[in-house]
């Protein structure tokens, strides 16, 4: 079966937040089409305009080529070996970044390509699934800004069965720490027993400054913290983790493994957060796992946006040997609910069902491909 097609499709609603920092309203969703009738369909993290211009070319020479060019009329044999073949002929445009971002959308669809192709879900692919269900945290964007507003927000998550949390930052928080640790300790007070994770969303500029806030974390018994610093801020990391959070890193611009080697041989950290659609997909973030776990450390993936990233993480964590937690967005935005046809509820015990269909086990629901497409 040969490759026909790369398609890159912008999707957009119209976000109520605009001036904040919350990428599920804009989407990318990439197609790859098959002269078998099969297709294949991932998402990337990213700029779509830009991963637009990457996929369809023109191509600029025998190592700045699109990607539709590299793989147009390819066999669809091993995602893999079509992997290096868009690593190798891209280099000179480049090997992070926005390149990364485009190969690792494309790398979705083709995996979820050859799982349809072999009829096996993606996780047997990789190896086997290790459990049928994952545990589940709700990411909560923006915060409330009073105790009571914070509590609904927690209560709104638990009504989804969710027993763990995550509350991504804003500046603010350092604005008023005192405010900071009563809403922090009110989403405690909602859910005594959860564990309840900060996404500090790079709110801080210094290591200084992020420290202050780390009384309130304690007192509240913060799980980790994730992406603390600028992520170019290798020995502000290394400071940060010297005071007792365990650290997260990468979700916020690390796109390759030697990335995630250095942060985590230089900067402390403890748990690697690649968002698989930006780290080059399964073929790239089974060589982060790889790094990671030969240095003891964690692999939590990170994952804001529709079910397609949902299942692509599914397929991963299901075929880890040690458990992690899954991201379940609570984002308000339509895409986040409405971009496939599948869902994956969380199920009474706090847990999501990984799925077992073939490939990543999730199809487009073009209705909302059309309504939202820009």
């Amino acid at each position: 079966m040969k490759i026909t097609g790369i398609e890159a499709i912008h999707l957009r609603a119209e976000d109520p937040l605009i001036e904040l920092f919350d990428g599920s309203y804009d989407d990318c969703v990439l197609v790859v089409r098959t002269d078998g009738g099969l297709t294949g369909i991932g998402e990337t993290e990213s700029m779509a305009p830009a991963i637009q211009a990457i996929v369809r070319g023109p191509s600029a020479h025998n190592h700045a080529r699109s990607l539709s060019a590299i793989l147009v009329g390819e066999e669809l044999d091993d995602p893999t070996r079509l992997w290096q073949k868009m690593f190798d002929q891209t280099d000179y445009v480049g090997r992070r970044g926005l390149m990364m971002h485009a190969i690792g959308g494309v790398d979705l669809a083709l995996w979820d390509l050859k799982g349809q192709m072999e009829g096996k879900p993606v996780h047997a692919l990789l190896g086997g699934k290790k459990r049928e269900r994952v545990p589940a945290y709700g990411t909560i964007y923006p915060m409330a800004r009073t105790p009571e507003e914070v509590k609904a927000q927690v209560a709104a998550g638990q009504a989804k069965h969710l027993r763990a949390f995550k509350f991504a930052a804003d500046p603010w928080w350092l604005e008023d720490i005192a405010l900071t640790g009563r809403l922090l300790a009110a989403a405690r007070e909602q859910a005594p027993e959860a564990r309840l994770i900060v996404d500090a969303a790079l709110s801080y500029r210094t290591a200084e400054q992020g420290l202050k806030l780390f009384p309130v974390y304690k007192d509240v018994g913060i799980w980790f913290l994730e992406a603390p610093l600028p992520l170019d801020d290798v020995e502000g990391h290394l400071e940060m983790s010297k005071h007792g959070l365990e650290l997260g890193v990468g979700d916020l611009g690390l796109t390759h493994v030697r990335d995630f080697i250095e942060m985590m041989d230089r900067g402390g950290a403890s748990i690697c957060q690649p968002d698989i659609s930006q780290v080059g997909g399964f073929t790239g973030i089974t060589q982060i796992a790889k790094a990671a776990f030969s240095r003891g450390k964690r692999v939590i993936t990170h994952g804001y946006k529709t079910n397609i990233e949902i299942a692509a993480n599914l397929h991963f964590l299901a075929a880890q040997e040690k458990e992690e937690p899954l991201e379940f967005s609570l984002s308000h935005s339509p895409l986040r609910w409405e971009t496939t046809v599948e869902h994956f509820p969380v199920e009474a015990d706090g847990y999501v069902r990984v799925p077992d269909g073939p490939g990543l086990g999730v199809t487009l629901n073009w209705e909302t491909v059309e309504r939202y497409r820009v």
